[in-house]
């Protein structure tokens, strides 16, 4: 990863697309939850001010409509180093003057993990995700349009909206027939006054029960 810059340095950045996913944040309360579609990330392999690393970058909407970001792409750009790396994935963002220089002919593959371009962000949020378990995500889905690994924010208690806590979570927006998907154990959610609440099985049976196995 390159040195820090400060928070208002423009850094320069180009390489190789590794993976396109979207960028969402998870915003918790006990037993509520609300996702917030944002943009997306992309994984990149090359060079951060003026150092060689794999990065992150995340970018706006309107980007992706633009340049259609997928793996294999060879891409340049501006970026700042992200305020709260608490809510962020990335550890940039404010993407600007991005050029593709390189742009591979790809063909989507029905079979995990899902590549090509992503699809919009209204379409992840009529989907709905589903749990994923850590590992497998980082086994199996660092390369798929349909993974996603969210900055997660907690308030603890409604009377004390300071009290806060923050974590990432990994959830999938794919098929439900993928043949890498494992949910993993469920989550537990911090309440007020010690309480913990668990988010069972049924909360993703409800986010995705409009969609059949392949869907």
């Amino acid at each position: 990863m390159p040195d820090k810059p400060a928070l208002t340095d423009k850094v320069d950045w180009s390489g190789k697309v590794l993976a396109v996913q979207p960028r969402i944040r998870l915003l918790r309360s006990f037993d509520q939850r609300s996702h917030s579609y944002q943009g997306y990330v992309l994984r990149i392999e090359g060079i951060c001010g003026g150092r060689e690393a794999e990065f992150l970058i995340a970018v706006g909407k309107g980007a992706q409509a633009k340049h259609g970001f997928c793996i294999g792409m060879s891409v340049s750009g501006m970026a700042v180093l992200v305020p709260d790396p608490r809510l962020e994935t990335a550890a940039f963002y404010k993407a600007s003057q991005i050029r593709v220089s390189d742009r591979p002919e790809l063909q989507a593959v029905p079979v995990p993990p899902f590549i090509g371009v992503p699809p919009d962000l209204p379409t992840y949020r009529e989907r709905g995700p589903r749990r994923l378990g850590a590992r497998t995500y980082e086994s199996y889905c660092l390369a798929c349009i349909w993974g996603c690994k969210m900055p997660v924010e907690m308030i603890v208690d409604h009377w004390n909206p300071s009290d806060k806590r923050y974590r990432f979570e990994t959830f999938c927006y794919g098929p439900k027939s993928c043949s890498s998907y494992s949910a993993g154990p469920t989550r537990q959610v911090p309440g007020r006054r010690g309480m913990t609440g668990e988010e069972e099985d049924w909360v993703d049976e409800d986010e995705t029960s409009h969609r059949g196995p392949d869907e």
